[in-house]
């Protein structure tokens, strides 16, 4: 970690894990006066499904964090700006995950994940802000060590997040179940390092 962007790094940290940490509180303790456990722990199937899908988000959004300051060795007012505006995007997850769990299967299910997807729309946009300013030659923030294959392969990957989720907002529209197996597979994509992506 350089020490000149390791404050970034440890902050973000820190956000990431508070973000992650706060999905669980959806998922309720089933009481005795509320009836029989079994019937209340399937009831909260939604919760199951929205937890484990913005747990796996949030962690992958983290270690694609993690793996553009592998590269990023200095930093700016911009860059800490940008930053900010993604972890702001990162703390606001926990609410459209909680909409969703609430509304999945109810008539009002489309609207909900209209705003889920629409949120992970606005984080890719953003992490393609905050990897083109990184990246941009004239700033000067990247180590040297960084070849420009890698920025190439990077900025690849990236530019594909914010249509992909554009059109994962589109099947909501269609198919709310379809559109959340649709950010399954793009979590899975997102994993993938990006020199593997560039291999494929």
């Amino acid at each position: 970690m350089s020490t000149e962007t390791a404050r970034v790094e440890a902050f973000s940290d820190g956000v990431f894990a508070i973000a992650i940490t706060l999905l669980i509180l959806e998922i309720h303790v089933p009481q005795p006066a509320s009836g029989p456990l079994g019937a209340q722990l399937l009831r909260q199937w939604s919760s199951y499904v929205s937890f484990f899908i913005s747990f796996a988000f949030i962690g992958i959004m983290w270690i694609n964090h993690h793996r553009l300051f592998t590269h990023i060795r200095h930093s700016d007012n911009g860059l800490l700006l940008l930053n900010l505006l993604l972890l702001l995007g990162v703390t606001f997850v926990p609410f459209p995950t909680a909409v969703l769990a609430a509304h999945l299967g109810h008539p009002d299910q489309r609207l909900a994940a209209l705003l889920y997807n629409g949120t992970y729309v606005a984080l890719a946009i953003v992490f393609n802000f905050l990897w083109h300013y990184a990246s941009s030659p004239q700033r000067h923030l990247l180590g040297s060590e960084v070849d420009q294959h890698s920025i190439e392969g990077i900025t690849r990957q990236y530019v594909f997040g914010p249509v992909a989720y554009l059109l994962c907002m589109v099947i909501a529209w269609i198919n709310v179940p379809a559109s959340l197996a649709a950010n399954v597979a793009l979590a899975c994509f997102f994993a993938i390092p990006p020199k593997f992506a560039r291999a494929g």
